[in-house]
């Protein structure tokens, strides 16, 4: 089967960047203009009637699926609001000590400086390596910024610009010891890696499910332990307000809940299509990551910058420096983006702290597309 023909993706280009917002398949797509028809045929009935018990569904699956409790998990519409939602919600004073480190989401980088704006608390950033030999290296360097202030720590699952999938259940365990609660933004981790969200612990964890789900755009959830529940409210306040963890982020006004509810449907749909259901999708999408980020080492003559069990659907690399007069001596990064787009390549670039192109592997990939790409980028850092 050709499995690219299942997406809306353009065949005229090599589309080697899910990680940045996905892409859902026709089947699910479908799902939801069924959904959206339904809801626009009798709103009242859609949004007041039946939605409770279709969002309980929903929850249901996707607990099941991310090895939690449907009491604990909420929806959200992306990683970021569920990061809003947990930093905007608890009370930090002057003094406070907020962990992340320099491969946090720029965005969500950006709401814990509104949040310390605010409250007088302080930002600490540990500088986790990269290129770097094993997970001991990062477990070193985020335990030596723990100080008797550290009052959260926000950490990713699965990097976004370096795409390190972190040895997240030691780092909870060793803050929990601590006594410092964690926020794992585990925007990439659904459909990436195997959950146990329940097992895991930790405080809070927010995920997409637009992602590596393939989920249609605006799908996404917050878990929270149940001790941690009751200060927890959503960004935007409403009809719900103190009515319980559920009623308050399942209502925060008008809007359209066809992605959260297509989530059941996205599950499902992709199980079935390989043999052995997600596990089999995350060992395929893993396998080629792998023999993709091989190829490129290769091509540029350079080492892995990280074990392979730091590997999951995606991998960064590292570019060397651009030989004088070739194409990406004198561009940027966008620049460089933008020149790969123009042959009809779209990937993903990384300008700092040092140049870094990053790949991902999902079902719609082949081998191909990732030696068409090696060919392109020996035609831009190479003079010809």
């Amino acid at each position: 089967m050709n499995l690219a023909s299942l997406w809306c993706l353009d065949p005229s280009v090599t589309y080697l960047n899910h990680g940045s917002f996905g892409a859902c398949p026709r089947a699910v797509l479908d799902v939801q203009a069924a959904l959206r028809l339904e809801m626009e045929q009798e709103p009242v009935d859609f949004l007041v009637k039946t939605l409770p018990a279709r969002l309980n569904t929903a929850r249901g699956s996707l607990a099941a699926f991310l090895g939690a409790a449907p009491e604990d998990l909420v929806f959200v519409s992306n990683a970021t609001a569920g990061v809003n939602a947990v930093m905007r919600s608890l009370a930090f004073e002057p003094g406070d000590e907020l962990l992340l480190t320099n491969h946090t989401y720029a965005a969500c980088r950006k709401t814990v400086d509104f949040v310390t704006a605010r409250t007088g608390a302080r930002v600490v950033v540990a500088n986790l390596p990269f290129p770097c030999r094993h997970e001991e290296e990062i477990v070193a360097a985020l335990l030596q910024c723990v100080s008797p202030r550290t009052r959260l720590a926000l950490l990713d699952h699965v990097t976004s610009p370096t795409a390190l999938v972190l040895p997240i259940a030691r780092l909870v365990g060793e803050l929990q010891a601590l006594g410092i609660d964690t926020l794992v933004d585990g925007a990439h981790a659904p459909g990436m890696v195997p959950l146990a969200l329940s097992e895991l612990g930790a405080a809070y964890y927010t995920g997409n499910a637009h992602k590596w789900l393939c989920a249609p755009k605006g799908a996404a959830f917050l878990h929270v332990r149940r001790d941690r529940q009751a200060p927890l409210h959503p960004t935007v306040i409403s009809h719900g307000y103190s009515a319980g963890f559920h009623a308050e982020f399942d209502w925060t006004g008008t809007f359209d809940p066809t992605p959260w509810l297509c989530i059941p449907a996205s599950l499902q749909y992709m199980a079935g299509l390989l043999p052995g259901g997600w596990p089999q999708i995350m060992a395929a999408n893993r396998a080629l990551a792998l023999k993709a980020r091989a190829l490129l080492l290769e091509s540029l003559i350079i080492a892995a910058p990280c074990p392979e069990s730091m590997i999951g659907s995606m991998a960064a690399i590292p570019l060397p420096a651009a030989a004088a007069g070739s194409p990406a001596a004198e561009l940027d990064s966008k620049g460089l983006h933008d020149w790969f787009r123009e042959r009809c390549v779209e990937t993903w670039l990384y300008p700092d702290p040092l140049p870094l192109l990053r790949v991902s592997a999902q079902l719609y990939n082949d081998f191909g597309q990732f030696e068409k790409l090696a060919r392109l980028l020996d035609e831009a850092l190479h003079e010809r």
